[in-house]
């Protein structure tokens, strides 16, 4: 396929649950997507050097799959390998589809874009514990894993030559999180800002266009909330605040989650930056429409409480061949410790 040429996608019913939205590239494999990541990067910047982004996937997988010296690997459920995989993508069809949206002096230039990926590809990296870590969940680390991601890309970026970047890129990152507020952002060149748009839109595109998301949302996101703190948690008077009584709960509120990230963050602060997809996708966007698939697919369960209907179980890919279990059960002694009397 041409990168230059318009995507097309197969809205086929039968999508592939590790696939993309187009069900065209396999995103839970590294291979699959440094070839299409790869075949964009070239398609726009045919004189550059794509060996940057070639190591920063190379770099990811050993991170991720627990290869790498001093780390043990993802093993949150939710934030997993896939997840990251398919925000890389997203983010690089936004950052080309961006340069063939605008004009000479807004545009991106490869150095920049090829930062703006790199943070698409260790957004997440903060998830990861190191070895020798006292907390059993990278779970655990919601709270503050971007900034930790931002410690993980002051080691890495010197090691592509990219060293430079690194006041630019531990400010940007922060567009994927909620620690620091979008207006303490501090980066001077508007284009900075732009990636940070283009990266908060394909972390949020990405993981709610996902073909399982609502099932993911049940059984994946629910733990993480629980270890994180964020479904329940003690209050200063000692009783406990349940924000999120079940993974079914948190699917009751995820109608209003993605009607505020679409009103706040996607249209409002990241200003539509989802539009820059359009070139590549001949003036559709893919992304959205799953999106759209999904809440609508919602409703209806919400309507009639047929949750039999959210049936798939897709795979889940950390370093341990078979996680969800033991997130469960960290999950269930977490809860138990909560409720017990102090």
């Amino acid at each position: 396929m041409n990168a230059a040429t318009p995507i097309r996608p197969s809205f086929a019913r039968h999508r592939r649950n590790d696939f993309d939205v187009t069900n065209t590239v396999q995103v839970s494999s590294t291979v699959a997507v440094t070839a299409a990541v790869c075949e964009l990067f070239a398609a726009e910047w045919p004189q550059e050097s794509l060996e940057p982004i070639r190591q920063a996937l190379t770099t990811f997988e050993a991170l991720f799959t627990g290869r790498m010296p001093g780390y043990n690997g993802v093993d949150t459920v939710y934030h997993d390998r896939q997840h990251s995989l398919d925000v890389m993508l997203a983010m690089a069809r936004l950052l080309v589809g961006h340069e063939r949206s605008v004009g000479a002096t807004e545009q991106l230039g490869f150095e920049r874009a090829a930062m703006g990926f790199v943070l698409a590809a260790f957004h997440d990296a903060g998830y990861i514990r190191e070895i020798g870590d006292p907390i059993p969940n990278g779970a655990l680390y919601t709270s503050s894993h971007v900034s930790r991601s931002a410690k993980f890309l002051e080691q890495f970026l010197p090691t592509i030559g990219m060293e430079s970047w690194i006041p630019v890129a531990t400010q940007v990152v922060h567009y994927s999180g909620y620690e620091v507020p979008f207006s303490e952002i501090d980066v001077a060149d508007p284009r900075d800002h732009r990636v940070g748009h283009l990266l908060g839109t394909a972390d949020l595109i990405a993981q709610m266009s996902d073909r399982c998301y609502l099932e993911k949302c049940r059984d994946r996101l629910y733990p993480e909330f629980v270890l994180a703190g964020t479904a329940t948690a003690r209050t200063q008077s000692g009783g406990v605040h349940v924000r999120y009584g079940s993974g079914l709960d948190l699917l009751r509120h995820t109608p209003n989650f993605v009607a505020t990230m679409m009103r706040d963050r996607l249209d409002g602060q990241f200003g539509a930056a989802y539009r820059y997809l359009e070139p590549l996708f001949d003036g559709e966007n893919p992304y959205l429409l799953a999106i759209q698939q999904h809440m609508t697919f919602l409703q209806r369960i919400l309507q009639t409480e047929n949750w039999r209907l959210l049936r798939r179980n897709p795979p889940c890919f950390t370093y341990d061949p078979n996680p969800l279990p033991s997130v469960r059960q960290l999950m269930l002694l977490h809860l138990r410790d909560l409720w017990a009397k102090p």
